[in-house]
């Protein structure tokens, strides 16, 4: 089934012609809930992976993880409409056991290995740039554990050319997993994509357009307020950026402000491979909920309730309520990405 953007509530190049020169294109995957196959492009499915290449693996040192959720058991919960329960971790044996008798937790040793997030074939997604090589495939990693005092994920990014991976004699079957997850989120239910292309304007604010024109933009939003209330529409969350999973376009900025990121190993600039997000929709940003998702009997439907597999699909978060976007260098794509929370 496709899904179907609504036409923008204000024509915004109508409003401020000099966006026109700022226009770009952004593909939304529209994730749902399926069961895709290793030569699909989508969300938490079974990644196209040739048994004999090694799984890609975290090998930081990771302290222990008390408690937590054993991937079958959320898969089991999840089929049958439950959460999943928490339990404890294996201990160490009796020889290492604290003063008061209590087993300690055994630290998680590296390698650990990642958690499969995504996988895109340009084939399917009309603004995936081309890997460093010419490769047609990307497929995005996260540690299911926490790294340093902030408690910061750690990403990996694998490009391949598709063809080379197709004609594999053999793909792996079931990729390893640690025994416990710190929580339900880091296990991503399986999504398909529709993917579908859209206009995009950037974020305004600091120097991310022209300032006279931001300002123009910002007395806009302001009159809306005025005259509508919680109604108005709003630039940012109505006519620019499209929320959700997508390709290509323009990064958002809306807990951080603009950054301006450089490679760190050239300093050429970046641009954005994609953005990764736990919500396909909030209450801001209701007006870009698919037609095909809509509530039919919803007088207004941005104010509607929708369900879980139309708000989180995937069932992933990024941080609190953030957006993870990957960024690759303009000069060199074979530079290692980036990883930015806004």
């Amino acid at each position: 089934m496709t899904r179907t953007t609504p036409a923008r509530p204000v024509d915004v190049e109508a409003l401020f012609p000099e966006l026109a020169a700022h226009r770009g294109t952004t593909t939304r995957l529209h994730p749902r809930r399926g069961r895709p196959g290793v030569r699909d492009s989508h969300i938490g499915g079974p990644m196209l992976w040739p048994a004999d290449e090694p799984w890609p693996t975290c090998d930081e040192a990771h302290g222990p993880v008390t408690e937590g959720y054993a991937p079958d058991e959320i898969r089991r919960a999840r089929a049958e409409g439950v959460r999943a329960e928490k339990r404890r971790a294996e201990t160490r044996p009796a020889a290492h056991r604290s003063p008061s008798g209590a087993g300690t937790p055994k630290p998680y040793a590296p390698p650990v290995p990642l958690v499969a997030l995504a996988q895109l074939f340009r084939r399917d997604v009309p603004d995936l740039a081309a890997g460093p090589d010419g490769e047609d495939l990307v497929q995005l990693f996260r540690c299911p554990l926490r790294h340093g005092l902030h408690l910061e994920a750690r990403y990996h990014l694998r490009w391949r050319r598709a063809g080379d991976a197709e004609r594999a004699v053999d793909l792996l079957a079931t990729p390893p997993e640690v025994p416990l997850l710190p929580s339900e989120e880091e296990l991503p239910e399986p999504c398909v994509t529709h993917p579908e292309r859209v206009t995009t304007y950037p974020w305004a604010e600091d120097d991310t357009l022209p300032a006279a024109l931001i300002a123009r933009i910002d007395a806009w939003d302001d009159a809306m307020t005025a005259a509508h209330g919680r109604d108005a529409r709003c630039y940012q969350y109505d006519l620019s950026i499209p929320p959700g999973w997508r390709v290509g376009g323009f990064p958002t900025w809306a807990s951080t402000g603009p950054m301006t990121l450089l490679c760190t190993a050239c300093a050429a600039p970046m641009h954005l491979l994609l953005t990764a997000d736990g919500y396909e929709t909030d209450g801001g940003t209701r007006s870009w909920i698919p037609l095909e998702d809509r509530e039919p009997d919803s007088a207004d439907p941005t104010r509607a309730g929708y369900p879980p597999a139309v708000v989180t699909p995937t069932r992933l978060r990024f941080g609190r309520d953030r957006d993870l976007h990957v960024l690759l260098c303009q000069a060199d794509g074979g530079h290692p990405p980036r990883w930015v929370l806004t």
